[in-house]
């Protein structure tokens, strides 16, 4: 089984609504075992800022599906819920993104593991290091803790408590 970590991401449609939507989805399939959530946290858009902010967390969860799989069940709950894929980090009503993959190194056409930029988006680092210990190393960028001392908190607001 590999342990799995999934960014989640929406600024239409009731964010808060379909973050909570797509996390009681990832419960019930049945190629995964949830294990838990991050807090919620609010945070600007990174693409175009003519868009609602942002609410982000992380989940944590085991599955025996390859990468690759994974990522066509996480686009189907996107599709589900009502993703369009316009623009380039324009608004969308869901983003679920494979973050780690166990401690593989994935760089395929439709995939890359760790997730691209994942040192430098406050809001994926902090809801991600609410569900690792300390001393976690992400594949290839060094440990949580070094990575967050480099990527300050600006913009971003926790909402809930884990």
């Amino acid at each position: 089984m590999n342990n799995v970590f999934i960014g989640l991401g929406s600024n239409l449609d009731e964010p808060l609504s379909q973050l909570n939507k797509a996390i009681e989805r990832l419960k019930q399939l049945k190629t995964l075992t949830f294990i838990k959530a991050s807090n919620f946290y609010s945070s600007p858009p990174m693409g175009p800022q003519d868009q609602p902010d942002y609410i982000n967390a992380v989940v944590e969860v085991k599955t025996n599906l390859m990468a690759e799989q994974l990522l066509d069940e996480l686009q189907k709950i996107e599709n589900d819920q009502g993703r369009i894929r316009t623009q380039h980090w324009g608004a969308r009503t869901l983003d679920l993104d494979i973050l780690l993959f166990g401690k593989d190194v994935i760089n395929s056409e439709r995939l890359i593991v760790p997730h691209c930029g994942i040192s430098e988006r406050n809001f994926v680092l902090y809801p991600l290091s609410d569900l690792l210990d300390s001393n976690f190393k992400i594949p290839g960028l060094g440990g949580i803790n070094d990575l967050l001392a480099d990527c300050p908190m600006t913009g971003l607001i926790r909402l809930t408590e884990a």
